[in-house]
């Protein structure tokens, strides 16, 4: 089963940045999703929108 929420060692692994670079990725994510009233936890993003938002992806 896939992982419904990434956490910043898998943004590092998939778009091979730094760890500052995946969390300020993150923080961006998670600032569009709480301007959409979506609930967010910090240092976590869902999967499916990280996909949607990298690789133009929408999850099934």
């Amino acid at each position: 089963m896939a992982k419904q929420i990434m956490n910043v060692r898998d943004v590092m692994a998939v778009l091979e940045v730094s760890e500052s670079k995946a969390y300020g990725i993150i923080r961006k994510l998670n600032s569009e999703l709480a301007e959409k009233n979506y609930i967010v936890i910090p240092g976590k993003i869902p999967a499916a929108y990280f996909q949607e938002r990298c690789y133009g992806m929408h999850a099934e």
